[in-house]
């Protein structure tokens, strides 16, 4: 069995053959789905979609992207993660692209949810883009006990051996399936296979070849096939140590 730690199952663009998209996963060997949250608008539909079905988990935080209503979000986050399906706080972190939210609100916002994680002893899911260094610095100042997973890992080999250290897991998906990812392809293969964790992202980052097409939770297998060709390992054993490693971190049932 494998599981896709990262699918925005919920967005509108699935809507229309959301069903059909769940049977290419579950025929693809996915059998459990986490879907975190960006805003305060799909708390609820996340929730939701979750509920249908024991095979899909929730995660509940802030995106670092739309920080600017923070302060009338903050107390709805903390209301909506007493419900007690939730896995873990996010998508939460730092984005320091020219182009997003100014780091102050961003720093202000994840130090929050990060206080909030903490409080309630759950993992959280990072967005991490250009602020590797950043976030490392700000989680050596929280005791977050349960860790969590770096989504779409995009660091370098010494930061992958401090996240892990702090108890984190680092998400590899459709980005390491082109061949220009030479450092990615290199650390799946020498990183502790212990250390990762497979994820989609969908509708986003889509493999190699499908460029400009909507992601699915299916292609997880893809990511795995990859990583299993690169370490020269059985695929059965990629599937086993990365889908035990995120059912141990998150506290998903075995269902196997």
């Amino acid at each position: 069995m494998l599981i896709d730690t990262h699918c925005h199952l919920d967005f509108a663009v699935f809507d229309a053959d959301r069903e059909a998209v769940i049977c290419r996963a579950r025929a693809a060997g996915v059998g459990q789905i986490v879907v975190p949250s960006i805003t305060v608008d799909n708390f609820q539909p996340v929730l939701d979609l979750c509920a249908t079905s024991p095979q899909f988990y929730p995660a509940l935080g802030l995106h670092p992207c739309f920080p600017h209503a923070a302060d009338s979000a903050m107390p709805m986050l903390e209301q909506a993660l007493n419900n007690s399906s939730v896995v873990a706080v996010g998508e939460i972190g730092l984005d320091f692209r020219p182009d997003q939210a100014a780091p102050e609100a961003q720093l202000a916002l994840f130090e929050r949810q990060l206080q909030l994680a903490e409080r309630l002893q759950l993992p959280v899911l990072l967005h991490v883009v250009k602020a590797h260094d950043q976030v490392l610095k700000l989680l050596r100042r929280h005791s977050l006990v349960r860790g969590g997973i770096v989504h779409a890992f995009s660091g370098s080999e010494q930061q992958a051996q401090i996240y892990a250290g702090l108890g984190f897991k680092l998400g590899f998906g459709g980005a390491m399936t082109h061949a220009r990812a030479h450092r990615l392809r290199r650390l799946a293969v020498e990183l502790p296979l212990e250390w990762l964790v497979l994820e989609t992202d969908a509708p986003d980052m889509p493999l190699v070849g499908c460029q400009g097409q909507r992601n699915e939770p299916s292609q997880v297998a893809e990511v795995a096939a990859l990583i299993a060709e690169l370490r020269t390992q059985p695929i059965e054993y990629i599937a086993e140590v990365t889908t035990a490693t995120a059912q141990q971190l998150l506290r998903l049932p075995n269902q196997r």
